[in-house]
């Protein structure tokens, strides 16, 4: 096998030639570094990925997390693999030098952290919760909080989750339960429970901080009762030593389909308060009744997360189907009936060729997708002025919900075409397409469904701010569409993406304007379908943008690039041509503002 995680020569496309990350050391945050710094980062990425966690990828899958005792018991090779990452620096990776960081922008971060997804997405989730639970801390905790708790994190001693999801209420959080009740030293006491809270047991760490919602006594119905607190394992005292164990107990592990590796558990909050036990210790963050708005930093952050994971094991499965294509002889070709002649290798066979371009057009789209949200998080905090810094925050928030579920859904169809290249192997567990398939099937469901995503994109953020990501997106396709026809080549691939903007542009404004006039089951009866067109519009960009890239390498002259170049430009063609038309049909069912879903009745099932 070659390259099995993904590939580094179209890293260093993405990164030095798309999406100019050398550029980004001309900021002042950043000035310390090249691209000399950059790649040894990526590097060692790399190499701690390859030694570290890819070895008990396939072992953790088979003997998943098991409930000992009140505790979960994971494989030892998980905590190794978590101490290298920390260690090397990565779960630091943007925070600056004087916090003990690396300073990296998040492009860079999330190259890094690609690495590791695609090696093992199980056991990199600990760490990727982690950051974004520290982050939530930093951004809206007291000094104290960030003293007692942030401090220990940011060194590794402490792991986070996250505590949304409630058994009676799922991905609805305006009907969630748990409660927190004033206590006279100014904490709370929690009480209730929460589910499918990812790491929300394991022996890697010290202590496990859970940002748990939940409603104080006085809260408004609703979301906008939802207030957010720091609940952790065990209590931490004063001077940083730890305490008492917290009145937080597992109740139990769910057996996932895939994604094993990562406990997913449910927890229980107050259940033996009385007596001596003070029950669930809760710390308030920031306001009161402001929990859900705080708690969307890191939920944005994990559903940028996910996507990029979503694309990091479809790519796996992407170059295993590869290296098997090229590997593996068997039949001949159409044209040639000679039963003496020597069977050629699939990837020769013109449907084999279809299902691997298929999966470059996925999983190279979507890689770039995740990888300019990246560097947008970077430009909302790094470009020169505030207007500038919120017209990228605008922008992100707008892709948000595209970066998470584009990948989620059609790199799962990538690992499914890798199966389908290894034949009868590729559905045994001897080979590791299966459970690359397995894995990636979660991530249409983790950080909120693809329905929910569809509402968030067509039901809020199109409108968000007067339309102004809308804007601006609209004005980069079609500013990109006007570059590319300085190339002859492609004229042919920019002119379906024009055709879908236009028609995408005109859908919108209809369903905007059904939802100003409170049509909005009708606005959004079909919002699926809206996400896909709406997603398809921007991986077409994203991969014209690469086309252009791609011809000015041709332009160069490298004769060590030439197949690179030609592929990209393939995929290219491949996915404006033949996927992007596609949308249409979606398009002519919104436009005619097709009821057929919504008028389905219960009892006709």
């Amino acid at each position: 096998m070659s390259e099995t995680l993904l590939s580094s020569r179209n890293l260093a496309f993405e990164l030095y030639e798309v999406l100019d990350a050398e550029a980004l050391t001309q900021r002042e945050r950043f000035a310390e570094h090249n691209r000399e710094t950059f790649d040894a980062a990526l590097g060692t990425a790399r190499s701690i990925a390859e030694k570290f966690f890819a070895p008990h990828n396939r072992k953790g899958d088979e003997h998943e997390p098991e409930y000992v005792d009140g505790a979960a018991v994971l494989i030892p090779e998980v905590k190794p693999a978590v101490d290298a990452f920390l260690e090397a620096g990565f779960l630091n990776a943007t925070r600056s030098f004087e916090q003990g960081g690396m300073q990296l922008p998040t492009l860079l971060s999330q190259a890094c952290f690609a690495h590791f997804q695609a090696a093992n997405v199980g056991s990199s989730a600990y760490p990727f919760l982690t950051m974004g639970a520290a982050n939530l801390i930093e951004t809206f905790g007291n000094e104290e909080q960030k003293q007692r708790f942030l401090q220990p994190m940011i060194e590794g001693r402490f792991f986070g989750t996250m505590g949304l999801t409630e058994p009676h209420a799922g991905s609805s959080l305006a009907d969630l339960r748990t409660r927190a009740e004033p206590a006279e030293d100014g904490t709370y006491r929690i009480k209730g429970n929460k589910i499918f809270i990812s790491g929300g047991d394991h022996p890697l760490s010290e202590n496990i901080v859970h940002m748990v919602l939940a409603k104080l006594p006085d809260a408004p119905p609703g979301v906008k009762g939802i207030s957010l607190f720091i609940v952790p394992k065990f209590l931490v005292d004063a001077d940083g030593s730890l305490g008492p164990r917290n009145d937080v107990l597992l109740a139990g592990l769910f057996h996932k389909m895939g994604y094993r590796g990562t406990t997913s558990t449910a927890l229980n909050f107050g259940d033996n308060a009385g007596g001596d036990n003070p029950g669930c210790v809760g710390y308030l963050v920031g306001k009161p009744h402001h929990g859900l708005a705080y708690m969307f930093q890191m939920m944005n952050e994990a559903r940028i997360g996910v996507g990029m994971g979503a694309v990091m094991l479809g790519y796996a499965g992407y170059l295993y189907s590869l290296d098997y294509a090229r590997e593996r002889p068997q039949g001949r070709l159409p044209d040639s009936k000679d039963p003496t002649t020597a069977p050629v290798s699939i990837v020769q066979h013109a449907d084999v060729k279809r299902m691997l371009l298929t999966q470059k057009a996925y999983v190279e789209g979507a890689f770039d997708l995740a990888l300019y949200a990246a560097r947008l998080v970077d430009d909302t905090q790094t470009l020169e002025t505030a207007e500038a810094r919120q017209q990228a925050h605008e922008l992100l928030d707008l892709l948000t919900p595209v970066v998470k579920s584009w990948p989620s859904e059609f790199c799962l169809k990538a690992n499914e075409l890798a199966i389908q290249i290894l034949g009868g192997h590729g559905y045994t567990r001897e080979y590791p397409v299966e459970q690359y398939y397995r894995d990636n099937r979660l991530n249409p469901i983790h950080e909120g469904t693809h329905g929910i995503q569809s509402l968030d994109l067509l039901g809020r953020k199109l409108a968000q701010h007067g339309g102004a990501g809308l804007k601006q997106l609209t004005a980069l396709i079609q500013g990109t569409c006007q570059r590319a026809g300085q190339y002859a080549s492609l004229n042919a691939l920019r002119a379906p993406l024009e055709k879908l903007l236009a028609q995408l542009s005109s859908v919108t404004l209809a369903l905007l304007g059904d939802l100003a006039q409170g049509q909005v089951s009708q606005g959004l009866a079909n919002s699926a379908l809206y996400l896909k067109a709406f997603g398809h519009a921007v991986i077409g960009w994203r991969w014209l943008e690469q086309a252009i890239r791609a011809e000015e390498g041709l332009a160069k002259g490298n004769a060590a690039d030439l197949d690179f170049y030609k592929g990209k430009l393939q995929a290219a063609r491949y996915f404006l041509t033949w996927e992007v038309p596609s949308c249409h049909h979606e398009l002519a069912i919104l436009e005619n503002r097709d009821d057929c879903c919504l008028t389905m009745q219960d009892a006709w099932f």
